[in-house]
């Protein structure tokens, strides 16, 4: 049935000449999304750089999640799909175990998907794992330096071997402070850049760095050959304004080399602190498909790409179309499964509810509660019949199932739903509208 109109097309024309005149071009793209013209003034957020690389740490980060035991083939499958996405860096799970064919593979389905993606191997610990790095064809190894001095030993899986097996691991090599933690990472980097590898060094724990400390990291470890400094922050101890800090202090002290940063999660900001650190100058986000790794998460590629490409418009190169496909492929390799409201790829980010006046809006116009349109994303909106929706939801609902029933007959089959709801305490199934209906008819 046709639905009776609320509005006049006068009335929906003036509603729309309304809407343009609040948008501005950019923070508004017809199709794509409609964010706040305060976005896109610098006298407001401050001057942002036209594109920003994204890496994408996924795999690597899914070795923390516990219970996590995917097949070599999942994980290709993973890694195609991740590729094919447009991130621009990968880092995969490392060396480990791994023999230099599993290595050679890897490297080779990434340029085989994508020439142009650099793929990064991280957790070098010894020239060796350099040596076979470079010869499977990584583009880049990481390099992580603790943030520690001694304190540092409690991060060496060696140690923790050898003392299981009662040997002793403290000898005349063993770095017992900061300078013969900087000089071990030294070495490393300066073996990598001889092998012709770009080495991005993950500072690791700088919520604990002083100023001294890192000055003195930043000098040593820019001056070995670094061809970035990663500013990682595990605990998800850096506020949004001490990473942007941090990014312009490591710009000011080594000029030439390119900041990243990989923060956490854990008071929701770590999309923030990207923001805010590519703000300050950084240039590299490194960040995982849904948020994946240890404890509170990192940065969601869909939901830092989105903002910095809808609210801030920098470029990122994500094909953005396919996120959602990605996110649901990333569940099921780890089985961890996002919240219903998950930014931009939940199964529900674009539902608000049923009630008609929320429904219907989008026939003035798509992007009013809903900021992004779900398809640029690869998701869908998601239109309930709730306890609070009125007829004309539920005229949309019944016609999508095949059904034309009169003005009446829909008032029936609404009475009967909410009844049917409140007694049962939960919303009605597509079939069990359709039951409505036909009994009506």
């Amino acid at each position: 049935m046709d639905k009776p109109p609320v509005f006049t097309a006068e009335e929906i024309a003036r509603f729309r000449d309304e809407l343009a005149a609040r948008r501005a071009p950019g923070a508004h793209e017809p199709g794509h999304w409609s964010v706040s013209p305060l976005n896109r003034r610098p006298d407001v957020v401050g001057s942002l750089p036209p594109a920003v690389r994204l890496r994408d740490a996924t795999l690597r980060s899914v070795e923390t999640l516990p219970g996590v035991v995917a097949s070599t083939e999942a994980k290709e499958t993973f890694l195609r799909g991740l590729v094919g996405s447009g991130v621009p860096e990968v880092v995969t799970a490392g060396i480990g175990s791994r023999d230099d064919t599993a290595l050679k593979s890897e490297v080779s389905l990434v340029k085989g998907e994508n020439p142009d993606c650099r793929i990064v191997c991280p957790l070098m610990r010894s020239t060796d794992d350099i040596d076979r790095a470079a010869e499977a064809g990584y583009d880049a190894v990481q390099v992580w330096v603790q943030g520690f001095g001694e304190m540092s030993l409690i991060y060496q899986p060696m140690i923790y071997g050898r003392a299981w097996r009662g040997e002793e691991w403290r000898t005349s090599g063993t770095p017992r402070d900061r300078a013969g933690v900087l000089a071990r990472a030294t070495r490393l980097i300066q073996h990598a850049r001889g092998r012709g590898l770009d080495v991005i060094v993950p500072l690791l724990m700088v919520s604990y760095l002083t100023e001294e400390s890192h000055e003195e990291s930043v000098t040593v470890l820019a001056g070995a050959g670094a061809t970035e400094l990663t500013l990682f922050d595990g605990p998800g101890a850096m506020s949004p304004e001490a990473y942007a800090y941090l990014v312009r202090r490591t710009r000011t002290l080594a000029p030439d080399v390119e900041v990243g940063l990989h923060p956490h999660n854990t008071f929701g900001l770590a999309g923030a602190c990207a923001v805010a650190a590519v703000r300050a100058g950084a240039t590299a986000v490194e960040l995982s498909v849904n948020g994946y790794c240890g404890g509170p998460g990192n940065a969601d590629l869909a939901a830092t790409a989105l903002a910095f490409e809808a609210l801030y418009g920098v470029r990122t190169g994500i094909r953005t179309e396919r996120l959602t496909e990605l996110a649901r492929a990333s569940e099921s390799l780890t089985g961890y499964h996002t919240a219903w409201n998950h930014p931009v790829t939940g199964t529900h980010a674009f539902c608000w509810g049923g009630m008609d006046l929320i429904t219907q809006e989008t026939e003035v116009d798509p992007l009013l509660h809903n900021c992004l349109e779900p398809t640029l994303v690869g998701n869908g909106r998601e239109v309930p019949f709730t306890p609070g929706s009125g007829p004309y939801t539920l005229t949309d609902k019944l016609t999508a199932l095949g059904f034309d029933l009169t003005r009446a007959q829909v008032e029936e089959v609404l009475d009967r739903s909410r009844e049917l709801m409140a007694d049962g305490g939960r919303l009605l199934t597509d079939e069990d509208l359709a039951a409505l209906s036909s009994a009506v008819q």
